[in-house]
Protein backbone atom coordinates (compact mmCIF):
# COMPACT_ATOMS: atom_id res chain seq x y z
CA UNK A 1 0.00 0.00 0.00
CA UNK A 2 2.89 2.43 0.96
CA UNK A 3 4.47 1.64 -2.52
CA UNK A 4 1.46 2.65 -4.38
CA UNK A 5 0.83 5.59 -2.79
CA UNK A 6 4.47 6.87 -3.81
CA UNK A 7 4.64 5.27 -6.86
CA UNK A 8 1.02 7.92 -7.17
CA UNK A 9 3.09 10.91 -6.24
CA UNK A 10 5.50 10.26 -8.62
CA UNK A 11 2.78 9.90 -10.95
CA UNK A 12 1.06 13.12 -9.92
CA UNK A 13 4.15 14.91 -10.39
CA UNK A 14 5.47 13.84 -13.69
CA UNK A 15 2.26 15.06 -14.85
CA UNK A 16 2.17 18.25 -14.01
CA UNK A 17 5.78 18.69 -14.65
CA UNK A 18 4.68 17.77 -18.18
CA UNK A 19 1.97 20.04 -17.93
CA UNK A 20 3.59 22.95 -17.10
CA UNK A 21 6.65 22.57 -19.87
CA UNK A 22 4.39 22.02 -22.32
CA UNK A 23 2.48 25.00 -21.89
CA UNK A 24 5.32 27.56 -21.23
CA UNK A 25 7.60 25.76 -24.42
CA UNK A 26 3.85 26.70 -27.13
CA UNK A 27 2.67 29.22 -25.21
CA UNK A 28 5.64 31.73 -24.14
CA UNK A 29 5.18 34.46 -26.59
CA UNK A 30 1.46 34.67 -25.71
CA UNK A 31 2.48 34.60 -21.84
CA UNK A 32 5.06 37.69 -23.12
CA UNK A 33 2.22 39.27 -24.95
CA UNK A 34 0.36 39.12 -22.24
CA UNK A 35 2.47 41.00 -20.12
CA UNK A 36 2.76 43.58 -22.58
CA UNK A 37 -0.65 44.38 -22.26
CA UNK A 38 -0.81 44.75 -18.41
CA UNK A 39 2.32 46.93 -18.50
CA UNK A 40 0.57 48.73 -21.19
CA UNK A 41 -2.38 49.68 -18.25
CA UNK A 42 -0.33 50.04 -15.97
CA UNK A 43 1.59 52.98 -18.19
CA UNK A 44 -1.66 54.50 -18.88
CA UNK A 45 -2.58 54.81 -14.96
CA UNK A 46 -5.36 51.90 -15.25
CA UNK A 47 -6.06 49.14 -13.04
CA UNK A 48 -5.89 45.37 -12.73
CA UNK A 49 -9.53 43.51 -11.92
CA UNK A 50 -9.70 39.48 -11.10
CA UNK A 51 -12.66 37.14 -11.08
CA UNK A 52 -13.11 33.76 -10.69
CA UNK A 53 -15.26 30.96 -9.08
CA UNK A 54 -14.47 28.44 -6.81
CA UNK A 55 -10.54 27.30 -6.30
CA UNK A 56 -10.25 29.99 -9.47
CA UNK A 57 -11.83 32.47 -7.00
CA UNK A 58 -9.05 31.80 -4.71
CA UNK A 59 -6.81 32.38 -7.85
CA UNK A 60 -8.24 35.66 -8.86
CA UNK A 61 -7.59 36.97 -4.97
CA UNK A 62 -3.79 35.35 -5.26
CA UNK A 63 -3.48 37.70 -9.23
CA UNK A 64 -4.43 41.05 -6.99
CA UNK A 65 -2.53 40.85 -3.86
CA UNK A 66 0.37 39.95 -5.64
CA UNK A 67 0.21 43.17 -7.83
CA UNK A 68 -1.17 45.51 -4.84
CA UNK A 69 1.14 44.01 -2.54
CA UNK A 70 4.44 42.87 -4.11
CA UNK A 71 6.47 40.24 -1.70
CA UNK A 72 9.70 41.31 -3.90
CA UNK A 73 11.61 44.21 -1.90
CA UNK A 74 12.06 47.45 -4.62
CA UNK A 75 8.96 46.88 -6.58
CA UNK A 76 6.03 48.94 -6.61
CA UNK A 77 2.71 48.13 -5.53
CA UNK A 78 0.23 48.53 -8.53
CA UNK A 79 -3.44 48.58 -8.08
CA UNK A 80 -5.41 45.30 -8.63
CA UNK A 81 -8.97 44.21 -7.27
CA UNK A 82 -10.11 40.57 -6.68
CA UNK A 83 -14.40 41.26 -7.80
CA UNK A 84 -15.00 38.36 -5.73
CA UNK A 85 -13.96 39.65 -2.65
CA UNK A 86 -17.11 41.63 -1.08
CA UNK A 87 -19.27 38.90 0.05
CA UNK A 88 -21.88 41.63 0.35
CA UNK A 89 -22.07 42.79 -3.30
CA UNK A 90 -21.64 39.28 -4.56
CA UNK A 91 -25.01 38.12 -2.47
CA UNK A 92 -27.19 41.08 -3.16
CA UNK A 93 -26.54 40.50 -7.44
CA UNK A 94 -26.79 36.85 -7.41
CA UNK A 95 -30.17 37.60 -4.58
CA UNK A 96 -31.26 40.17 -6.71
CA UNK A 97 -30.99 39.52 -10.70
CA UNK A 98 -28.96 36.00 -10.47
CA UNK A 99 -25.20 34.54 -9.85
CA UNK A 100 -24.77 35.10 -13.79
CA UNK A 101 -24.59 38.59 -13.11
CA UNK A 102 -21.87 39.12 -10.09
CA UNK A 103 -19.01 40.27 -11.93
CA UNK A 104 -21.13 41.68 -15.34
CA UNK A 105 -22.44 44.21 -12.88
CA UNK A 106 -19.45 45.06 -10.91
CA UNK A 107 -17.27 45.34 -14.01
CA UNK A 108 -20.02 47.85 -15.17
CA UNK A 109 -19.94 49.89 -12.69
CA UNK A 110 -15.71 49.95 -11.70
CA UNK A 111 -14.02 49.34 -14.58
CA UNK A 112 -12.49 51.98 -17.37
CA UNK A 113 -11.29 51.15 -21.07
CA UNK A 114 -7.53 52.10 -19.26
CA UNK A 115 -7.94 48.93 -17.18
CA UNK A 116 -7.59 45.22 -17.82
CA UNK A 117 -9.94 41.94 -16.73
CA UNK A 118 -8.70 38.99 -15.95
CA UNK A 119 -10.78 35.57 -15.76
CA UNK A 120 -9.80 32.53 -14.58
CA UNK A 121 -11.82 29.62 -15.11
CA UNK A 122 -10.26 25.38 -15.15
CA UNK A 123 -13.38 24.80 -18.03
CA UNK A 124 -13.73 28.67 -19.79
CA UNK A 125 -17.22 28.14 -19.85
CA UNK A 126 -17.99 30.11 -16.48
CA UNK A 127 -21.49 32.16 -17.50
CA UNK A 128 -21.07 35.22 -15.13
CA UNK A 129 -17.19 35.33 -16.31
CA UNK A 130 -18.23 35.11 -20.08
CA UNK A 131 -20.83 38.11 -19.28
CA UNK A 132 -18.51 40.17 -17.35
CA UNK A 133 -15.87 39.97 -20.29
CA UNK A 134 -18.84 41.19 -22.64
CA UNK A 135 -19.12 44.18 -20.22
CA UNK A 136 -15.95 44.91 -20.47
CA UNK A 137 -15.04 44.53 -24.18
CA UNK A 138 -18.23 47.21 -24.60
CA UNK A 139 -16.53 48.79 -22.50
CA UNK A 140 -13.15 48.86 -23.80
CA UNK A 141 -11.04 47.80 -21.39
CA UNK A 142 -8.28 44.91 -22.19
CA UNK A 143 -9.34 41.18 -21.73
CA UNK A 144 -7.34 38.63 -20.17
CA UNK A 145 -8.40 34.52 -19.83
CA UNK A 146 -6.77 31.78 -18.03
CA UNK A 147 -8.39 28.68 -18.67
CA UNK A 148 -8.10 24.70 -19.15
CA UNK A 149 -8.82 22.18 -21.44
CA UNK A 150 -9.71 23.23 -24.71
CA UNK A 151 -10.76 26.82 -23.68
CA UNK A 152 -14.61 26.20 -23.61
CA UNK A 153 -16.12 29.47 -24.56
CA UNK A 154 -14.18 31.46 -23.27
CA UNK A 155 -11.35 30.57 -26.11
CA UNK A 156 -14.29 31.43 -28.94
CA UNK A 157 -15.20 34.94 -27.01
CA UNK A 158 -12.67 37.20 -28.50
CA UNK A 159 -10.52 38.05 -25.78
CA UNK A 160 -7.46 40.00 -26.04
CA UNK A 161 -5.56 37.27 -24.73
CA UNK A 162 -6.89 33.71 -24.21
CA UNK A 163 -3.89 31.20 -22.31
CA UNK A 164 -4.65 27.95 -22.23
CA UNK A 165 -3.61 25.15 -20.07
CA UNK A 166 -4.31 21.65 -21.98
CA UNK A 167 -4.87 19.16 -19.64
CA UNK A 168 -8.35 17.83 -18.51
CA UNK A 169 -6.96 17.39 -14.97
CA UNK A 170 -8.51 20.71 -12.84
CA UNK A 171 -5.50 20.14 -10.39
CA UNK A 172 -3.34 20.47 -13.15
CA UNK A 173 -5.35 23.22 -14.83
CA UNK A 174 -4.76 25.41 -11.69
CA UNK A 175 -1.30 24.64 -10.83
CA UNK A 176 -0.39 25.59 -13.89
CA UNK A 177 -2.67 28.84 -13.58
CA UNK A 178 -0.08 29.41 -10.64
CA UNK A 179 2.97 29.29 -12.52
CA UNK A 180 1.52 31.34 -15.22
CA UNK A 181 0.61 34.65 -13.22
CA UNK A 182 3.69 34.42 -10.94
CA UNK A 183 5.59 34.42 -14.51
CA UNK A 184 3.21 37.42 -15.73
CA UNK A 185 3.65 38.88 -12.49
CA UNK A 186 7.13 39.33 -12.69
CA UNK A 187 7.82 40.01 -16.55
CA UNK A 188 5.30 42.83 -16.44
CA UNK A 189 7.75 44.34 -13.79
CA UNK A 190 10.59 43.91 -15.65
CA UNK A 191 8.87 45.53 -18.29
CA UNK A 192 7.97 48.63 -16.34
CA UNK A 193 11.26 49.03 -15.09
CA UNK A 194 13.08 49.14 -18.51
CA UNK A 195 10.80 52.21 -18.96
CA UNK A 196 12.65 55.15 -17.70
CA UNK A 197 10.97 57.37 -15.09
CA UNK A 198 8.56 54.92 -14.63
CA UNK A 199 7.52 54.98 -10.56
CA UNK A 200 5.13 52.81 -8.66
CA UNK A 201 4.84 55.72 -6.13
CA UNK A 202 1.95 57.62 -8.52
CA UNK A 203 -0.10 54.67 -7.75
CA UNK A 204 1.03 53.39 -4.25
CA UNK A 205 2.73 56.01 -2.56
CA UNK A 206 5.41 54.07 -1.90
CA UNK A 207 7.83 51.51 -3.82
CA UNK A 208 8.09 48.81 -0.75
CA UNK A 209 5.53 46.04 0.32
CA UNK A 210 3.44 46.51 3.09
CA UNK A 211 1.96 50.60 1.17
CA UNK A 212 -1.98 51.13 1.95
CA UNK A 213 -4.25 50.20 -0.91
CA UNK A 214 -6.83 52.35 -2.69
CA UNK A 215 -10.64 52.00 -3.45
CA UNK A 216 -11.28 52.13 -7.26
CA UNK A 217 -12.27 54.89 -8.46
CA UNK A 218 -16.23 54.79 -8.70
CA UNK A 219 -16.71 51.82 -5.38
CA UNK A 220 -18.76 52.67 -3.10
CA UNK A 221 -17.70 52.94 0.69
Amino acid sequence: MEQALLISVQQKIAQHLDVVERFFSTQGEAVVGCARTVADVYRRQGRLFTMGNGGSSSDASHIAVEFLHPVTTGRPALPAFDLSCDKTVMSAIANDVGYQHVFARQVASLVRKEDALIGVSTSGNSDNLLRAFSQAQKIGASTIGLCGGDGGEMAKAGLDHCLVVDSDSIHRVQECHVAIYHVLWDLVHTLLADERGFSGSQFSGSKTSGSKSQEPTGAKP
